[in-house]
């Protein structure tokens, strides 16, 4: 089942590389950068998902004491980091395209920079405390905190400032920046194949680091 599950994965991603650069058209206005909306908006959106995934394991944590709840919230926030650097540098070379410049401190920039900073140091903050039992508590205090901090830097934040970054699907003017069916087609079929991805990358290192866990010494 797991190789089946994989190959149908790849199969599912081949067919979104396939629509991003052979099926859709480039956007008005945009031309060809335009396609890395199907790699940069997934790979955010997916980083969002896994905080909340750790959000929701941090609060099981603090009810059930139980380290496989644990185990699941460190997974989910490490890929969320994981997929917040790729979203990062695909928003660089993205402004590199558009902007003439990788790095220009437009308030998006700026809050994903600081979303960054605030998982970075619940990494920090596990590797400091090194008895189990406070260092899983002491953890997912953080990232509950972290989780609820996130919505701001990434929805609200941004849309207090003037930002030269364009909304995916609706503009200011309430117009779909997607006109093309195709391209509306080719994002959402890779905004799907990127959540399935992250579900099966996400039980996969679930059970890696429940061995890794086991072999330091943890009841797990």
């Amino acid at each position: 089942m797991p190789v089946l599950i994989g190959t149908a994965l790849f199969l599912w991603m081949a067919g979104v590389m396939y629509g991003a650069f052979v099926y859709a058209p480039p956007a008005e206005g945009l031309g060809e950068t335009s396609r890395l909306i199907f790699l940069h908006v997934p790979v955010a959106w997916t980083s969002v998902m896994a905080f909340i995934t750790s959000f929701v394991y941090s609060i099981l944590v603090l009810r059930r004491n139980r380290h496989e709840d644990d185990i699941r919230a460190e997974v989910a926030a490490r890929m969320g980091l994981w997929y917040c650097v790729l979203a990062t540098i695909t928003g660089a070379f993205w402004a590199k395209a558009t902007w003439n410049t990788y790095w220009n401190w437009d308030p998006r920039e700026i809050s994903i920079v600081v979303l960054l900073l605030v998982y970075m140091s619940y990494f920090g903050l596990r590797s400091a405390v090194t008895d189990p039992d406070k260092k899983i508590r002491l953890a997912a205090v953080y990232a509950i905190l972290a989780a609820i901090i996130m919505p701001f830097l990434v929805f609200v934040v941004p849309r207090m400032y003037m930002s030269l970054h364009p909304d995916t699907l609706i503009n200011n003017s309430g117009k779909s920046q997607l006109a093309d069916v195709r391209m509306k087609q080719v994002f959402f079929f890779s905004l799907a194949g990127f959540t399935l991805l992250y579900f099966w990358l996400f039980n996969l290192s679930v059970r890696i680091e429940r061995l890794v866990r086991r072999k330091e010494g943890w009841n797990v």
